[in-house]
C-alpha cells in the first residue's frame, strides 16, 4: 500500500479480522459547489502535502472544489458520483477510465509508449537543435545582409525570447484543448515560418521568422514533460524522463556540430533548410502517429459522446462543471508566476541559478567560435566538433539519473514516506561544483598556443552537471510549491529564457575586453557563487517555507503520517471551511 494514502472521508471500511483500514477513492466531504473567491484563492498558501502531486493536472484551470481523482482512478462503472445537479434532485456522474481501459495512455503497450516517448523526445531534440544550429555561420548572415554581428545574433536572441513567452500562452491552452492539437498547430506554424528565414532577402524577414519560430517551437518544449507523465506510471518514469532530460541539452550541443560542416560546405541558408527538414519530420510523426494523451481531454470527449448516445446530461467531467472564471484563470496563468518570482525567495534564487546555467549554454555558442576559430584558426566544422565532450557529459548524466532516483526512494522510506522538499537538493549540492570546474579548465587552457584538448574537455563536466542541476531544481520547486508548482516553473522558464537570449549579445564584447581567460573565469566565479544557493536552502529552506505566502511548510506531515499508520483520517478544526483540504483529499486517494 502506498504510505501516502488517506482513508475515505466518509468513514473507513475495515476488513473483518484484519483491523486494517481499506483505502479507496475519496469523495469530497461536500459535493455541493460554492462560489470560488478569486482574491482568497490567489493568496492561498500550500498547507496540504499532496503525495500524488501531478503538476500536469489542471489545478490552475479548475476550481478548488474539483475532484481531480476523476482523472487518476479507474472504476468498473467508468464513473464516480459527482456534485448535485442544479435541480437539487440528481447527481452528476463524473466519467473515469475503466480498469485496463485501452484509451488510458498508461495502459498502452510498453512498445507503443516507448515509440511515443521517442517521438516526443526527438521533437524536443529538434527544437533545441533549432536554437543553436544557426550559430555556426553568424558571420555569413552579417556579410550577406551588411549588418553587424550583434544584429545577426538577434536570430538567436529572438528565438530564445520566444521560449520564454510561448509557455505563458500554450500551457493554459493545452489544459483546455489537450496536447495533440497544440503540438500539431504550433509545429506546423514553426515549419512554415522556417521557410521565410531560409529564403530571406533582408535581415528584417529573417528576424521576424525567427521570432515567430521561437514562440511556436516553445509549445513542444512546454508539453513534452507532461506527455511523458501521461504515458508512464510514476514507478516506470525513471528511464523515459532521463531520455527526455538529455534531449534539450544534447540538441544545442549537436547543432553547432552539424551546422559547422554544413555551413562550410553550402552556406548559412542550408542551416535553415536542414532545420526545416527535421522539423517537418517530427511534425508528421507527432501529429499523425501520436494520439491525445491528456486524460482530462480524453475523458471530456468520452463524456460528450455518452451524453449524445444516452440523451442524458448527467455524464460530465470536472472540466464541464468546475472550471474557474476566465478572469481568474488569466490572473493565475499570467500574474501568479511573477508573484512567485518576485515575492518568493526560493523561486527567485532557483530561477536565478537556472538562468546563469542557461545563459552559460548560449554563451558557449558565441565563445567557442571565438576560442577555436578566432584564436586557433579552426573552421566552423572543426569548431563544432569541440561540442562533443559537452554532449557526452549530458549523456553520461542521463545514464546516472536512475541512480539518483533510486537514492531518493531510499530517502523517502527513511523519512516514513514524508521527505522534506530539501532532500531534492542533494543532487544539486553534489553536482553544482562541476560547472565552475569545467569553466576554470575551459578558461585557462584557451590560450591560442595550446592544444584544443583542454577547452574542449572543459565542456564535459559542464554537460555532466547540467541535468542534475535542472532536474533537482525542478523537483525542489514542485515539492516546495505543490499545486503552485506549475506557476513557479513558468516563472523560472520565463526569466531563464530572457537571460539566455540576452547574454549572446554581449559575449563577444566581454571576451574582447577581458580576454579569453578572464572572461571565462568571470563566468566560473559567478557559477561558483551560485553553488551557495542549494546549501542556503538546505540549511534554511524549511524556515523560509514556513514564512512563505505560497510554499508548503510541512504543517500537515505529522497528521498524514498518523493517518497512514491506520490511526484514522486527518481532521482539522476548520475542515468544513477548507476547500483546499477537500481538494487535497481527492488527490491523495489515487492508489
Amino acid at each position: 500500500m502506498d504510505p501516502y494514502e488517506l482513508p475515505m472521508t466518509e468513514g473507513p471500511s475495515v476488513h473483518p479480522h484484519s483491523g486494517q483500514v481499506k483505502y479507496e477513492s475519496i469523495v469530497p466531504g461536500s459535493l455541493g459547489r460554492h462560489p470560488t473567491n478569486p482574491i482568497s484563492r490567489s493568496a492561498t498558501k500550500e498547507t496540504i502535502r499532496d503525495p500524488n502531486l501531478d503538476v500536469n493536472l489542471p489545478y490552475r484551470t479548475l476550481s478548488g472544489d474539483a475532484n481531480l481523482s476523476e482523472y487518476t482512478t479507474e472504476t468498473a462503472a467508468g464513473e464516480i458520483p459527482g456534485p448535485v445537479e442544479p435541480d437539487g434532485e440528481h447527481r452528476y456522474k463524473l466519467v473515469t477510465f475503466l480498469p485496463n481501459d485501452p484509451e488510458n495512455p498508461k495502459n498502452w503497450s510498453k512498445a507503443y509508449k516507448w515509440y511515443c516517448t521517442m517521438v516526443v523526445a526527438a521533437t524536443c531534440f529538434v527544437v533545441a537543435f533549432s536554437s543553436s544550429v544557426v550559430t555556426a555561420d553568424i558571420p555569413g548572415v552579417s556579410k550577406e545582409f551588411h549588418v553587424s554581428e550583434e544584429v545577426s545574433l538577434l536570430t538567436i536572441t529572438l528565438f530564445v525570447v520566444g521560449f520564454g513567452v510561448g509557455p505563458m500562452i500554450f500551457a493554459p491552452l493545452s489544459e483546455v484543448y489537450g496536447r495533440r492539437i497544440i503540438y500539431g498547430t504550433t509545429l506546423l506554424v514553426a515549419v512554415v515560418f522556417i521557410i521565410p528565414g531560409a529564403v530571406a532577402k533582408n535581415i528584417g524577414t529573417l528576424l521576424v521568422a525567427r521570432a515567430i519560430d521561437g514562440i511556436a517551437f516553445s509549445a513542444p518544449m512546454t508539453l513534452v514533460g507532461g506527455t511523458l507523465a501521461d504515458l508512464w506510471r510514476s514507478e516506470e518514469r525513471g528511464i523515459p524522463m532521463a531520455a527526455f532530460s538529455a534531449a534539450p541539452f544534447i540538441g544545442p550541443a549537436i547543432g553547432p556540430l552539424v551546422g559547422g560542416f554544413l555551413s562550410d560546405a553550402a552556406g548559412w541558408r542550408w542551416l535553415y533548410w536542414i532545420h526545416l527538414i527535421l522539423a517537418f519530420i517530427v511534425w508528421v510523426l507527432i501529429t499523425f502517429t501520436v494520439p491525445e494523451t491528456y486524460a482530462p481531454t480524453i475523458l471530456a470527449k468520452r463524456a460528450k459522446k455518452m451524453r449524445q448516445e444516452t440523451g442524458k446530461s448527467e455524464y460530465v467531467t470536472e472540466e464541464d462543471i468546475d472550471k474557474r472564471p476566465f478572469g481568474e484563470r488569466m490572473r493565475i496563468f499570467l500574474i501568479r508566476p511573477f508573484q512567485l518570482l518576485f515575492g518568493e525567495l526560493i523561486v527567485f534564487l532557483i530561477s536565478l541559478y537556472m538562468s546563469v546555467l542557461y545563459g552559460l549554454l548560449y554563451m558557449f555558442f558565441v565563445a567557442f567560435p571565438i576560442i577555436f576559430q578566432e584564436g586557433k584558426g579552426y573552421s566552423a566544422g572543426i569548431t563544432g566538433l569541440m561540442f562533443i565532450p559537452l554532449a557526452v557529459g549530458v549523456v553520461c548524466s542521463a545514464f546516472c539519473a536512475p541512480l539518483v532516483n533510486k537514492h531518493y526512494r531510499k530517502l523517502i522510506a527513511k523519512h516514513n514516506g514524508l521527505p522534506p522538499p530539501e532532500l531534492r537538493l542533494i543532487p544539486m549540492m553534489c553536482s553544482c561544483w562541476f560547472i565552475p570546474i569545467g569553466l576554470f579548465i575551459f578558461a585557462w587552457t584557451s590560450y591560442p598556443r595550446l592544444t584544443w584538448v583542454g577547452p574542449a574537455l572543459g565542456g564535459f563536466p559542464i554537460g555532466f552537471g547540467f541535468i542534475f542541476l535542472y532536474n533537482s531544481a525542478n523537483n525542489y520547486l514542485v515539492d516546495a510549491y505543490q499545486h503552485q508548482a506549475a506557476s513557479a516553473l513558468a516563472a523560472k522558464t520565463c526569466i531563464r529564457s530572457f537571460w539566455g537570449a540576452g547574454v549572446v549579445l554581449f559575449t563577444v564584447q566581454m571576451y574582447a575586453r577581458l580576454g579569453y581567460q578572464w572572461a571565462s573565469t568571470l563566468l566560473a566565479f559567478i557559477s561558483l557563487a551560485c553553488c551557495g544557493i542549494p546549501f542556503l536552502f538546505w540549511a534554511y529552506g524549511e524556515r523560509i517555507r514556513q514564512k512563505s505566502k505560497y510554499a508548503y511548510a510541512g504543517e500537515e506531515d505529522e497528521k498524514i503520517a498518523t493517518a497512514s499508520e491506520g490511526l484514522g483520517p486527518v481532521v482539522r478544526e476548520d475542515d468544513d471551511e477548507d476547500q483546499d483540504l477537500r481538494r487535497a483529499r481527492s488527490y491523495v486517494s489515487n492508489p
